[in-house]
């Protein structure tokens, strides 16, 4: 059997977490008593800086229940930095760490499969998102459109899957080697190159409250994955200078051909199109270039991704 602990990031989570724990908790009991996991075994709760009761009930929960552990950072570091911290810590208390988000939309009953094809020699194990009609229209596709541009620069990762994964330790010990400052798990952990497999994930309504993670945050994350494992947006700056150039060369072989024959017609109209088209152009790339910019500027600092206030073991 092995000792399973369970990462759960959480931001303002106090209407869902008592709800959470009880669930977790009478998953964990069925698994125990199926002989899958120790009766050692834990659910982690990571308070993310909440400015509601998250803390004091993950606290009054890990008095109350032995299952429950608690990590209360010293302030809001974000969604990757609070799973990260979380795994870092649990990976010296198990053999395998499972992250999913505390309102437990993900299917928990993915859990148990984790665990046997963890048990069978898969060191990762992905859910992956088979239907999500918990999700709005626009988050749905927004989501589906962003995994497919996604592929289409070139980053490597797993389709329709968000952070509900199991890791092995030995997955984890690999993983604390990365030293990124700008987090995208889900980019990531393919890198490590370790045998995986999947499980169908069936997203689910929230049990109470709203998600925390925002429009603004979620652009934040995939414009993160895009511009901290491709350079392609680069090279596609390139190329459309090199059509421009071509356009710019078409445009004046009209010039001269309207001189020679004398069909010069005012160009307002023209001239201002071609303005606008050039100017948004730069401003874009300056833009994109500015990214990748920024990404060096925070790595090349080395600041700690985050800081641990409090833990309860």
């Amino acid at each position: 059997m092995i000792r399973l602990a369970t990462v759960s990031p959480c931001y303002n989570e106090e209407e869902v977490l008592r709800h959470s724990v009880e669930q977790l908790t009478a998953l964990f009991e069925r698994m125990i008593d199926e002989k899958l996991i120790s009766d050692d075994s834990m659910m982690v709760f990571v308070n993310d800086g909440s400015r509601d009761r998250t803390w004091e009930i993950i606290r009054e929960s890990h008095d109350s229940n032995k299952f429950v552990r608690g990590i209360n950072m010293s302030r809001n570091v974000g969604h990757q930095n609070a799973i990260m911290a979380g795994m870092m810590t649990a990976k010296d208390w198990a053999d395998a760490v499972i992250t999913l988000d505390a309102d437990l939309q993900d299917d928990i009953e993915c859990i148990p499969k984790m665990v046997k094809a963890f048990e069978e020699g898969y060191d990762i194990v992905y859910g992956v998102k088979v239907q999500r009609n918990a999700d709005g229209f626009m988050k749905k596709m927004t989501a589906q459109t962003f995994y497919k541009f996604q592929s289409s620069m070139g980053v490597e990762s797993v389709y329709n899957h968000a952070d509900f994964r199991l890791l092995s330790r030995r997955a984890l010990d690999m993983l604390s080697t990365y030293k990124e400052h700008n987090l995208y798990l889900r980019g990531l952990i393919p890198l490590l190159g370790l045998r995986h497999t999947t499980v169908d994930d069936v997203i689910s309504e929230r049990f109470a409250g709203k998600s925390k993670y925002t429009v603004s945050k979620m652009m934040h994350l995939a414009l993160n994955g895009i511009t901290a494992f491709s350079v392609r947006p680069l090279f596609a700056i390139y190329n459309i200078g090199i059509l421009f150039l071509i356009v710019a060369f078409l445009i004046g072989c009209y010039v001269v051909y309207s001189l020679l024959f004398g069909t010069v017609e005012p160009g307002w109209a023209s001239l201002m199109l071609s303005l606008w088209t050039v100017g948004g152009f730069v401003l874009i790339s300056l833009g994109v270039v500015g990214t990748y910019i920024a990404q060096i500027y925070t790595e090349v600092k080395q600041r700690p991704l985050y800081h641990i206030q409090e833990i309860l073991s």
